[in-house]
């Protein structure tokens, strides 16, 4: 059984009007913080994601709590700010763990960088117990023999490209911009581990991270079910006089480049797997099923983790479509705990 539905929620949580009566010492902080922020070369896109949490917070503070400076709240007032995020907002736990998470970067700042202005600064965002991280969210659960009915339908409209590139998001989990960045020569036999079981990548892949570089980390495909799907994407590619090491090289202008496909043409390969699909697709959710799948081949979640090159063994949890009970009977039975083999990746 898969997790909880969630269904997303938006609010019209600021404007202009209201931050510009904000309270000035907070907004002076939010802009020391977010160029503090740039200079350690955090993402332009975390660093928006701060911005738009640290609104939230303003103008709550301005319509709720007297418009208080950040350095004067106090615990209980965070906890009515968590209270009418998830009760009246409707906000999601998860969502809510990410603003608290940034108030608590902003505290780390005050705290480490401006200790000289504020030597009494204490924390109080962590002071304040997070919600269960329970999912509201509806997102549509992609089952293998659903994924495979797609792959099949690619197949049989001669779509090699399109059902290669949905198949290495499905035995390899990974980002929709991380994609374009595999080569030819990636998939060689040499580059084979496990006893054949994972494909992993000869050099370190840019992968989501901080700046313009990114996070560099190795990356695995599941070898034996992604390798038929290879095969037609490469003898496709001898037929169109492909020769570029890129896997998925731009078409434009009726030729082959030599550079990687962009991440719109990607867009439009999502539009077309909804639209095969007859539901919602969306490139995240073979992350998920990537996750379920090795959870539910008893795979163990720090192996799970390295795969993904996760720093936190709880993304496990995140990623995983399972509720807890669908892994009991795997380790309860009749007469109580069973003795259960661990199992490997070449085990998949």
């Amino acid at each position: 059984m898969a997790k909880a539905g969630r269904s997303t929620v938006y609010n019209d949580l600021t404007s202009e009007e209201k931050l510009a009566k904000a309270n000035e010492e907070s907004l002076d902080l939010e802009e020391d913080f977010l160029e503090h922020l740039v200079s350690v070369d955090r993402a332009e896109t975390t660093i928006t994601q701060y911005r738009a949490a640290l609104h939230i917070l303003w103008c709550w503070n301005l319509d709720y709590n007297k418009n208080k400076s950040f350095v004067e709240m106090k615990k209980r007032e965070v906890s009515k700010f968590q209270n009418m995020a998830l009760n009246e907002w409707g906000w999601s736990p998860r969502r809510m763990r990410f603003v608290k998470s940034v108030m608590r970067s902003l505290e780390n700042f005050i705290i480490k960088i401006l200790d000289d202005e504020y030597p009494n600064y204490q924390r109080i965002w962590d002071k304040i117990e997070n919600p269960v991280n329970e999912a509201v969210r509806e997102q549509p659960v992609f089952t293998d023999e659903e994924l495979e009915d797609l792959l099949n339908k690619l197949v049989e409209k001669k779509e090699y490209m399109k059902a290669c590139v949905l198949a290495l998001m499905i035995y390899g989990g990974r980002r929709k911009a991380e994609i374009p960045r595999f080569k030819v020569s990636y998939f060689n036999k040499e580059n084979l581990i496990c006893e054949g079981a994972l494909y992993k990548t000869p050099e370190k892949i840019k992968t989501k991270g901080r700046g313009q570089r990114g996070k560099l980390l190795y990356c695995y495909t599941l070898a034996k079910p992604f390798q038929p799907y290879l095969d037609m994407w490469l003898e496709e590619r001898v037929r169109l006089n492909i020769t570029s090491d890129w896997l998925f090289p731009m078409y434009k202008d009726g030729k082959w480049l030599d550079e990687p496909m962009n991440t719109t043409t990607m867009d439009s390969y999502s539009r077309t797997f909804t639209r095969l699909a007859g539901k919602p697709w969306f490139p995240h959710l073979c992350r998920h099923r990537a996750t379920t799948r090795y959870v539910e081949a008893g795979i163990p979640a720090n192996v799970i983790k390295d795969i993904f090159g996760w720093s936190d063994v709880s993304l496990v949890d995140v990623y995983s479509d399972l509720e807890a009970e669908n892994t009991f009977d795997k380790y309860f039975g009749a007469e109580g705990i069973k003795k259960v083999e661990q199992k490997g990746l070449e085990d998949l």
